[in-house]
Order: structure tokens, then C-alpha cells, then sequence
């Protein structure tokens, strides 16, 4: 009998402690997914916007000045500003976002966008011949 009540209360605790290991395994997994997944895609994206700047663009530095970059190197930028052409060089790391690139992405978007207006316009005039042929015949 307490051969009985040992093997029960040792089956009980090794049975909570493996559910413990699941739960723990499961809270790992839902904090990547919540929180270190979705960092690093941010990280990924802001790395491919520093790499992508050109002699031209308007930036804005984290600092929040704006400007016009003039000169690129490996780990820097030149970049002018204000009506009297001060120019300032910066970290490619400071660079907070790109308003050429935002702007180019915003005119493509609207022409995205009118263009499947204009295609949907077209389906439905085309819906509307259809039907005026269907009634003169």
C-alpha cells in the first residue's frame, strides 16, 4: 500500500513537471514571436534604409535635422542644409528616414492605386456594354 501511495505521488510530480517544461517552452516561443521577431525585421528594414541612401536624398537625422546628403562614405554622410548650404557630416547609423525614398513610395502607391481604380472602371463598364448588348438584342 505505501509502495502503491509512492508510485502515485512520484507519477504526479514528474506529470508537473513536464507540464511545467511545456509551459515554459511555450512562453519562450510566444516572447520570440512577440517580441524579438518583429525587432529585428525593424533592425533589418532601418539597415536596408541607411544602406540605400544616395547622393541627393533628403534625410532626417535622429537628432531631427534635415537635409541633403552631398558626400557618401562607408560609415558617414555629408549632408547640407538650411538656406546658407551648412554642411554636416553624420554617422550612417543617425540617419532616421529617408523623405525621397517615403516619397517615391508614396507616388508609386497612388499610381498602384489609380491603377486598380482604372481597371476596376474598365470591368465595369465593360459589364455594362455587355448588358446594353443583351437588351438591344
Amino acid at each position: 500500500m505505501i509502495f502503491n501511495l509512492l508510485a502515485t505521488e512520484t507519477a504526479a510530480k514528474s506529470t508537473s513537471s513536464f507540464s511545467m517544461i511545456i509551459m515554459l517552452v511555450v512562453m519562450v516561443a510566444l516572447m520570440y514571436f512577440v517580441m524579438i521577431r518583429p525587432q529585428k525585421k525593424k533592425q533589418a528594414e532601418e539597415q536596408k534604409l541607411r544602406d540605400s541612401v544616395q547622393i541627393g536624398d533628403e534625410i532626417t537625422t535622429i537628432g531631427g535635422i534635415s537635409g541633403r546628403i552631398v558626400t557618401v562614405k562607408e560609415d558617414s554622410v555629408v549632408i547640407e542644409t538650411g538656406a546658407d548650404r551648412t554642411k554636416i557630416k553624420f554617422m550612417r547609423w543617425a540617419i532616421q528616414t529617408n523623405d525621397t525614398a517615403n516619397a517615391r513610395m508614396a507616388e508609386e502607391k497612388a499610381a498602384l492605386e489609380a491603377a486598380k481604380k482604372a481597371e476596376k472602371d474598365e470591368k465595369k463598364a465593360g459589364k455594362r456594354r455587355s448588358k446594353k448588348d443583351g437588351e438591344a438584342e
